[in-house]
């Protein structure tokens, strides 16, 4: 069995779409069940539901052959994977926002809220900003309204949901989508068969 990670939610479900319309369905995926693993012999292979966050980990240890995972968590956990293809789905950014008409004071430091503490890190390094991360796991926009942070780092796709905090995009730090990866050794090992699935799926083509 090839062995598939995908992320829960709404990014698994198309990634899922896109295998099952290339011939590698797995008909039990679609009962209403608390299941979180599927397989199909006929096809070879095995299909599990992970949160997103943790598909890069199961990939790397080879728990898992192939995964897909967003950018944004690839940046953030830099896991010792092979970024195999760009899937162009899943499309947003990583981006700075504030409240509307922020400066940024200079004379201290810059505090950033976020759940993705290296990508802040990283980004803010490259502008030799000295930040304080406050590392948060959810309702990041709260933390410039009720004046816990100067600004936060976090994934923007409309753009609606800061608008209606009155909140505003001041820069963006990377696109991202969801990518391909896969376990070193099991790519190593099982080339031609990983290759061939990418393929079929069209996704070697984009």
């Amino acid at each position: 069995m090839l062995n598939i990670a995908l992320p829960k939610g709404r990014l698994g479900e198309k990634v899922y779409g896109i295998f099952e319309r290339a011939g590698f369905g797995c008909p039990s995926i679609r009962e209403n069940s608390r299941k979180l693993i599927f397989e199909n012999e006929e096809t070879g292979v095995r299909y599990f539901w992970v949160k997103p966050s943790d598909v890069p980990i199961y990939v790397e240890r080879g728990s898992a052959d192939i995964g897909a995972a967003g950018k944004d968590i690839l940046l953030e956990y830099s896991p010792d994977v092979y970024e195999l293809k760009d899937m162009h789905i899943g499309k947003c950014r990583v981006c700075v926002a504030a409240k509307k008409n922020f400066r940024d004071d200079t004379e201290r430091p810059l505090r950033v809220a976020t759940k993705f503490p290296n990508i802040a890190k990283e980004h803010y390094r490259g502008k030799s900003r000295e930040i304080d991360i406050i590392k948060l796991n959810g309702s990041i926009e709260l933390a410039p309204i009720l004046g816990l942070s100067d600004v936060i780092v976090d994934i923007v796709e409309t753009g609606t949901t800061l608008f209606e905090n009155d909140l505003e995009v001041i820069e963006e730090i990377v696109p991202v989508s969801a990518r391909i990866i896969a376990n070193k050794s099991s790519y190593k090992f099982r080339h031609d068969e990983i290759e061939a699935l990418l393929r079929k799926t069209e996704l070697g083509d984009r």
